[in-house]
């Protein structure tokens, strides 16, 4: 989620202010992916681990700020839930041994919270949905003491809403915070993708989500109920998105999207920025093409903010760090249950995503088979049914 903000209330012309400095931002990026050796860099991958704090029975532990500041690990992070953290893993060239790095610093993070958490009486777990939780531990009091947090609970989460999963058993619940969204843990992968290949990656992420997904699901139960084998991915999409009754499906702001890429990565940002209102308007300091550095790559604070403001399965990220790239982040795989687990699934989904994308720039399946796909994967697991391209014809419907 990324640091926290310094302002919790806004004004007409912060807002204002903050919207022409987006769309500036938009030219200045333009020119960026046009300049030579932007993006250039080895092609890294690296990974944000969420878990929970629970005890030895698996009660939630809301002890989230001692913890990390026991451990004193600047790789640790508050999430939304006080018994929720976030390690941000190292990133690492995608070459020689890189999943061994991953899973090595994983197992490294997850014994500095054990450490860290045994005083609380607090140990990590790693799931996609913590499946010990009650309804209490839903509420807004157990909503990090984070500014951030709060602005998006006054943004998303303060219109009282239906949460509904239905599965093998049914789970509903009535939520005014974004506290819901706590239950829900991912394991987010970040791989760096050239601005040329892009569109051709993220493409191929679109496809080859579902099917590994579908045999990663790990996530069956909810507040006791066995409801979708990856219950995350509803839950977390009603949870920690705009569900008003007017807000059409394409104006949500999390999901899985619409449709294939068709032109370059320009045409998703200016969707992006064109199509939702900002919802937290913090203006950063000095001009709004500063660099970080001098030489460095301007920030785009505000292009970033509001980036990581849309909860995408697959999402763009711009970073001026170094000279500079942009990221896909692949945010579908869930939490757990092992580093071992974790790390075997990103490196089945990143190698079926590259090697699609160095076959085609455009699947042939209709998009509306692939997001069906998606959610079909997340549904049954690994007896979905999925939609496939056949090569010669119509898709045909295999078992992931």
């Amino acid at each position: 989620m990324g640091r926290d903000l310094p302002q919790r209330d806004f004004t007409d012309e912060d807002a204002v202010r903050f919207a022409a400095r987006l769309r500036a931002s938009l030219g200045l990026l333009d020119e960026l992916l046009s300049s030579p050796g932007f993006g250039d860099e080895e092609r890294t991958i690296g990974a944000e681990l969420e878990m929970f704090l629970v005890t030895p029975d698996g009660v939630p532990v809301p002890r989230n700020e001692e913890v990390r500041a026991t451990a004193a690990d600047p790789r640790l992070v508050l999430e939304v839930n006080r018994y929720n953290l976030e390690a941000n893993l190292t990133p690492v060239p995608l070459r020689s041994r890189p999943f061994s790095a991953l899973h090595d610093e994983a197992t490294a993070l997850l014994d500095v919270v054990r450490e860290a958490g045994a005083g609380y009486g607090a140990e990590p777990y790693c799931s996609g949905i913590l499946p010990t939780l009650r309804p209490r531990d839903l509420t807004r009091r157990n909503v990090s003491a984070r500014r951030r947090y709060a602005l998006l609970d006054d943004a998303l989460g303060r219109e009282r809403r239906g949460l509904r999963v239905t599965g093998e058993q049914r789970y509903r619940m009535r939520s005014d915070t974004i506290c819901a969204q706590g239950a829900a843990s991912s394991w987010q992968v970040h791989l760096t993708v050239r601005p040329e290949e892009f569109t051709r990656v993220h493409n191929a992420a679109q496809l080859m989500t579902a099917p590994v997904l579908a045999v990663a699901a790990n996530s069956p139960l909810l507040m006791g109920r066995r409801v979708w084998d990856e219950t995350r991915i509803p839950w977390y999409e009603q949870a920690f998105g705009q569900h008003r009754r007017r807000v059409v499906p394409a104006d949500r702001r999390s999901g899985f999207g619409q449709d294939w890429l068709g032109g370059d990565v320009r045409e998703l940002i200016e969707a992006s920025v064109s199509r939702y209102a900002p919802l937290m308007p913090f203006n950063s300091e000095g001009p709004w093409a500063r660099p970080d550095r001098p030489g460095g790559l301007p920030a785009l604070e505000e292009l970033r903010l509001h980036l990581g403001t849309l909860w995408w399965w697959n999402r763009l990220v711009y970073d001026p760090a170094g000279a500079g790239h942009l990221r896909i982040e692949l945010r579908a795989l869930p939490s757990g249950p092992t580093p071992a687990d974790m790390v075997a699934n990103t490196a089945l989904l990143t190698g079926l995503v590259l090697d699609r994308a160095a076959r085609e720039s455009r699947s042939e399946l209709p998009f509306a088979l692939a997001r069906e796909n998606f959610y079909t994967a997340a549904r049954d697991g690994m007896a979905a049914r999925l939609w496939w391209p056949s090569g010669s014809g119509a898709p045909v419907r295999l078992t992931a």
